[in-house]
């Protein structure tokens, strides 16, 4: 086992995928940066380094770039899948999918149902989301909401390289359209991964931390700030329960309600829109299957209801983070 960056942990599953299954090819924007022009060929490999290195593996003919037209590339991957091939597209930020979203809402998502199960969509949309880099409103949300909203769609948002790494490769092996979104800050975060190649299963949560008195839901780099905040907790003597969703759909209910059941007291912490967002949602799931566990209100750490400012200061408030998180367990642990 070598120690790996989510970045490395990424591309390595593209590349051992790949080389498994010559059915697989990438597609989108700057993947293969420079092909075509005047430049170096696979001067970008993404516009954060991800497919680095794939393109002079794999040849252009799985590897290639295309216009900057989400509309174009998401319905020529939806058709590819649709006909044999398994694409992984890259769309660049989340916040894009309003270019395209007939292409996965209407088309992918639905693909399978609207066949009576006898058509498969193996279709992967890697995305970045998430705030703190100062990339303002329209490249900063995290949609992760919006995507769970859609049935057929399957959502991810790994935390950590090793789940990165086992997500991705599921993902690619799974028949139905995922939404893969990855934190933009997260992609020099480093940890343990296995060099062979490995799956984690969609709909199974991950206890990072055990504690007795209160549990706390989180996913993607939230997860992360969930555990530091649970580590400082210790030393007060506030014991945390931490889970780490991995999947939005399908979520894992019965972790969930099992762990509040344990502790009686719930903190979601979440980065997308409190409206009809994940933080809402998993409190609603455990006010209708385990209310009569709880000994406390359930508690949202949530950015406020608006768009992502770009000043950084405002950003830096907008965000959830380790302080909000630690007030919102101690205000549970009060009532």
């Amino acid at each position: 086992m070598s120690v790996k960056s989510f970045r490395e942990a990424l591309n390595e599953s593209l590349r051992q995928e790949m080389r498994r299954d010559p059915t697989i090819i990438m597609i989108g924007e700057d993947i293969a940066g420079g092909i075509g022009g005047a430049g170096e060929e696979d001067a970008w490999g993404g516009v954060m380094g991800v497919t680095k290195g794939l393109l002079g593996e794999f040849g252009a003919n799985r590897v290639f770039d295309t216009p900057i037209s989400e509309m174009s590339y998401i319905g020529a991957a939806v058709g590819a899948a649709a006909t044999g091939l398994r694409p992984v597209a890259d769309l660049m930020f989340c916040d894009f999918i309003g270019c395209c979203l007939d292409q996965v809402m209407n088309q992918a998502a639905k693909f399978r149902y609207m066949f009576g199960g006898e058509a498969e969509m193996p279709l992967v949309i890697r995305t970045q989301c998430g705030a703190g880099f100062n990339a303002s409103a329209q490249h900063s949300q995290t949609l992760h909401a919006l995507f769970t909203h859609i049935p057929g769609l399957k959502v991810v948002m790994p935390a950590t390289p090793y789940d990165a790494k086992g997500l991705l490769t599921h993902a690619i092996r799974d028949n139905d359209p995922v939404i893969f979104l990855e934190n933009k800050l997260m992609y020099d975060d480093k940890g343990e991964v296995p060099d062979e190649p490995y799956t984690i299963d969609f709909g199974e949560a991950n206890f990072t931390r055990d504690g007795a008195d209160v549990t706390i839901c989180a996913l993607g780099r939230m997860a992360n700030l969930a555990a530091e905040a649970a580590d400082l907790l210790a030393g007060q003597g506030i014991q945390c329960t931490v889970i780490d969703l991995r999947t939005a759909s399908p979520l894992d209910e019965e972790s969930i309600c099992e762990s509040v059941e344990e502790t009686g007291r719930l903190v979601v912490v979440d980065e997308g829109n409190p409206r009809c967002g994940l933080a809402a949602d998993v409190a609603a799931l455990v006010a209708t299957k385990a209310l009569f566990a709880l000994e406390a209100p359930v508690k949202l750490v949530t950015p406020p209801h608006t768009p992502v400012p770009f000043a950084p200061n405002l950003e830096a408030l907008y965000v959830p983070d380790v302080a909000r998180i630690t007030a919102a367990v101690r205000d549970v642990v009060k009532d």
